[in-house]
């Protein structure tokens, strides 16, 4: 049975305006498996399965919140897993957004801000692959966030002076920026 989370995921990504041909090309790729997989939205799909990620800014747009991911080491925008009770994707990076920052209040813009596949060990603890989901979410004024077991440390960065090993974010965060 495909669920009320695949059928948004198919909507919103069939109706995506893709900034770009390697953007339009991946937005193919996402709709082919979700056409393939019933469970492309389940984090128990083996083969891949989709996540959703918020790029969170501060109210000005002068910082974005970056947690250091305990399990790939390095610093990345929030989000995760969809879960069961999720009926949308901006739904699924909302609320991972929230659980992982402390925020209350964000604001999602709904409209996808682009996609990313990349291989990763998930919680399944076998090779798989995240077809990511990414928004853009904004903080309200003098949002303090608050770490979690999620992360190993959750920190407000100037979007101009990110940390090392954040290079591949740039270009996330410029279109987060135009928005």
């Amino acid at each position: 049975m495909v669920t009320e989370l695949h059928s948004d995921a198919a909507a919103t990504l069939g109706s995506w305006r893709a900034p770009n041909p390697a953007q339009e090309s991946l937005r193919h790729s996402y709709l082919g498996f979700l056409a393939a997989r019933q469970d492309a939205c389940e984090r128990s799909c083996a083969p891949g399965h989709l996540t959703a990620s918020a790029v969170v800014l501060d109210a000005k747009g002068e910082h974005v919140l970056l947690t250091l991911h305990p399990r790939v080491g390095r610093w990345l925008q929030l989000g995760g897993h969809c879960e069961s009770e999720d009926v949308s994707l901006a739904e699924a990076a909302l609320r991972e957004a929230t659980e992982e920052s402390g925020i209350t209040g964000l604001e999602l813009d709904p409209v996808p801000l682009g996609l990313d596949v990349h291989p990763i060990t998930c919680s399944l603890g076998v090779p798989t692959r995240h077809f990511d989901v990414r928004f853009v979410a904004r903080a309200p004024h003098g949002a303090e966030p608050v770490l979690s077991a999620e992360s190993d440390d959750l920190c407000w960065w100037p979007v101009y002076e990110l940390p090392p090993g954040t290079e591949d974010l740039t270009e996330l965060i410029a279109a987060a920026l135009d928005r």
